[in-house]
């Protein structure tokens, strides 16, 4: 259900806010999994030096998507930011749930197919709740990239992150899901003609501190 929620608040802030808006907030998660794990898995204790590591890495991922702050912020705006910040923590969340409790033990497969599976449960009704029309009169593209999300997205790198949940400390770990959102700069720069800015090269120099701070011995 935490899995669900997530994608539904993704799903509704998009609606309301930007997606690099959106990226910057939903990136709270490492923060919610190193404030509230530590409690129930003594190992998962940070220190100083990693918290200075995760803020950088928090930071450098703001200054890459910070031209989406530069305009002023409309009440639906902030909606969206309100909804984007619901499923950082709802990620951070499930996150615990999965390496605090019996979960951690069963298998990843296990995992991702129960959490696909409720949402593929949910998100009709959501649709159904906002009015959609549903249809399969997509195009070629469209429907190349609904393969592509769920053979690379929803199965691939999901099944990914449950293994390493369960062989890895999930504080250390989730600083490196800070590369995601510039690793679509950079796909942007490389596949898209896009400009590589100075704000991309400084991002993805801070993340790679970050990263590094958090993991050192």
């Amino acid at each position: 259900m935490l899995f669900a929620a997530e994608f539904c608040c993704i799903y509704l802030g998009l609606m309301n806010t930007t997606a690099s808006r959106l990226t910057v907030f939903l990136y709270t998660s490492p923060f919610v999994v190193a404030l509230l794990l530590p409690r129930f898995v003594p190992s998962e204790r940070m220190r100083p030096v990693q918290w200075l590591g995760l803020a950088i890495a928090f930071a450098a991922v703001a200054v890459a998507f910070s031209e989406g702050f530069m305009r002023g912020s409309t009440s639906r705006q902030l909606q969206g930011d309100a909804l984007a910040l619901a499923a950082g923590t709802l990620w951070g969340l499930t996150t615990l749930v999965i390496r605090a409790s019996a979960m951690s033990r069963i298998s990843a497969e296990k995992t991702l197919f129960y959490q696909v599976g409720v949402t593929t449960l949910v998100a009709p009704v959501l649709s159904l709740a906002l009015g959609e029309t549903w249809g399969l009169a997509y195009s070629t593209q469209a429907w190349v990239s609904i393969g592509l999300q769920t053979a690379v997205g929803a199965f691939a790198s999901y099944l990914t992150w449950m293994w390493l949940l369960r062989h890895y400390p999930a504080t250390q770990m989730s600083s490196f899901t800070f590369l995601t959102p510039l690793f679509a700069l950079v796909l942007g720069v490389a596949l898209l003609g896009e400009p590589l800015t100075l704000q991309l090269v400084l991002a993805l120099a801070g993340v790679a501190v970050g990263i590094v701070l958090v993991n050192r011995r």
